[in-house]
C-alpha cells in the first residue's frame, strides 16, 4: 500500500439513529484490508467515541480514516462550542452532556479516556468557541 488510503464521513449533530454508523463502516473497512482484529477493535472504540462526541457536543462535524503501511489515523473535526477544561474532559467519568443525552444512555464521561486508552498517540486542538479537532493514530506494528 504506497498511497494511503483516506475515508471520510459526515456525522449529522443529535442524529442518534445513525450514531455508530461511521464506527461500523471504518471498521469493516478496516477489516477489508487484512488487518490484526485487536487493531480493527482498537480503531472502532476511538472512532466510535469521536463520533459520539461530535453527535453530542460538536454540533456535527466530519470524521476521517487514514491507512498508511504502518499506522492508523482517525480524525474527527468539529464546528461546536470546544472544550473548556481539556484536562477535566480527560477525566474518566467526567461529562458535560446535558440530561437528556444521559436519560438516553449516553454522555458517561467515557468517550477521550476510552480514546486516550486505544490510541498510541492523541492531539487535541480544541478552545472555547473554536471547535475541537482531534487526531489519535494507532500504530500497526507496536503495542500499546
Amino acid at each position: 500500500m504506497s498511497e494511503p488510503l483516506v475515508l471520510e464521513l459526515e456525522v449529522k449533530p443529535l442524529d442518534f439513529l445513525a450514531a455508530g454508523e461511521t464506527a461500523t463502516q471504518f471498521k469493516e473497512t478496516l477489516k477489508s484490508l487484512g488487518l490484526p482484529p485487536e487493531i480493527c477493535r482498537r480503531a472502532a472504540i476511538v472512532v466510535y467515541e469521536a463520533e459520539m462526541n461530535i453527535v453530542i457536543h460538536g454540533g456535527g462535524g466530519v470524521m476521517r480514516l487514514q491507512v498508511e503501511e504502518d499506522k492508523v489515523t482517525i480524525m474527527a473535526e468539529d464546528e461546536g462550542p470546544g472544550i473548556d477544561d481539556l484536562e477535566l474532559a480527560m477525566q474518566e467519568g467526567y461529562s458535560s452532556a446535558p440530561d437528556f443525552i444521559r436519560e438516553m444512555g449516553f454522555g458517561a464521561g467515557m468517550g477521550l479516556p476510552n480514546i486516550k486508552r486505544n490510541a498510541n498517540e492523541l492531539y487535541i486542538d480544541t478552545a472555547p468557541g473554536k471547535g475541537t479537532k482531534l487526531r489519535a493514530v494507532i500504530y500497526l506494528n507496536k503495542g500499546r
